[in-house]
């Protein structure tokens, strides 16, 4: 299983298209990557209609067809949709995820994983390759008029890669993905506020650097970590303190105390219902909670 999962690894970022300007993967390059039939997958979507809104997955037009044939071998064309008698159904990043929970599989979990990463890995090709051509139109123009563009261009490409904003219910791994990223951009010292944490946070936290100071600052009647969790924690990375604390309702996520994001759920919860991740602004707000947070975790 293994050296499939590797082989088709090395392919899974050329499977993914992009139809309606939408990041897509086809129907049988899913069966083929889960080692299962074609229709498996489309009864799995028959089989669950509310699970996949067409926001999910949907079946492409002629035109849509037409041009993907125009771009694969014969060979695929032939292999994977010779004879069919309906055009593909594509699959959106959330309706793979959607699709493994439904086939419930080690070879889908396994699988999953690794066409979520290419999908992460694509879109951070994309903004690699704006940003490339940025530059490159930069030098043609004027010094004023290279301010302008660059800075037109850079709003336009973080709105792109922006860490902040609304994940939608399904959007688990998008969401975690995006929680990491905000972690990973901490330095020095990172402050999670969380009332319902459990060790679901110290699996993220391994995933960062372990010279960085971690506080975690929780409810001790509310969270699901337990003291052996931490101790064993502790014991590889020794760099992790919890802190209890009633105070808090929200979830606060502090990065070297300059940086606060308000996250609307719970880590441990992250993607299972609509939420936002908001970067808070305000340098006096932040000041203020900066210094609050500081004296509450020295007392």
């Amino acid at each position: 299983m293994t050296d499939l999962i590797t082989k088709e690894n090395i392919n899974i970022e050329n499977k993914i298209y992009n139809i309606r300007g939408k990041q897509v993967m086809l129907d049988s390059d899913l069966a083929l990557l889960y080692q299962v039939e074609t229709k498996r997958i489309n009864e799995a979507v028959k089989n669950n209609p509310s699970k996949f809104p067409n926001r999910f997955c949907f079946y492409i037009n002629e035109k849509e067809y037409n041009n993907l044939r125009s771009k694969l071998s014969t060979s695929s064309i032939e292999n994977n949709y010779g004879g069919r008698r309906y055009k593909p159904r594509v699959f959106t990043e959330q309706g793979v995820y959607m699709l493994a929970t439904i086939l419930k599989s080690s070879v889908a979990t396994e699988v999953s994983i690794k066409i979520m990463d290419a999908f992460v890995s694509m879109r951070h090709y994309i903004s690699d390759s704006e940003l490339r051509l940025l530059n490159v139109e930069s030098k043609v123009l004027s010094h004023d008029n290279d301010i302008v563009l660059l800075n037109e261009s850079f709003n336009r490409l973080n709105s792109n890669i922006k860490l902040t904003g609304i994940y939608y219910k399904g959007q688990i791994y998008e969401a975690y993905s995006a929680l990491v990223d905000i972690l990973k951009t901490s330095t020095k010292k990172l402050i999670i506020i969380d009332n319902y944490v459990d060790k679901t946070i110290l699996d993220i936290l391994t995933k960062i650097d372990n010279k960085i100071k971690i506080v975690i600052i929780c409810n001790k009647e509310t969270t699901y970590l337990k003291d052996i969790d931490i101790n064993k924690y502790n014991e590889e990375f020794n760099n992790l303190n919890l802190v209890f604390n009633k105070d808090f309702h929200d979830r606060f996520i502090i990065i070297d105390n300059k940086d606060i994001y308000h996250c609307g759920s719970s880590i441990n919860r992250i993607g299972y219902k609509t939420f936002a991740i908001n970067k808070l602004n305000d340098k006096v707000v932040i000041s203020s909670f900066i210094k609050y947070i500081t004296e509450l975790i020295k007392k």
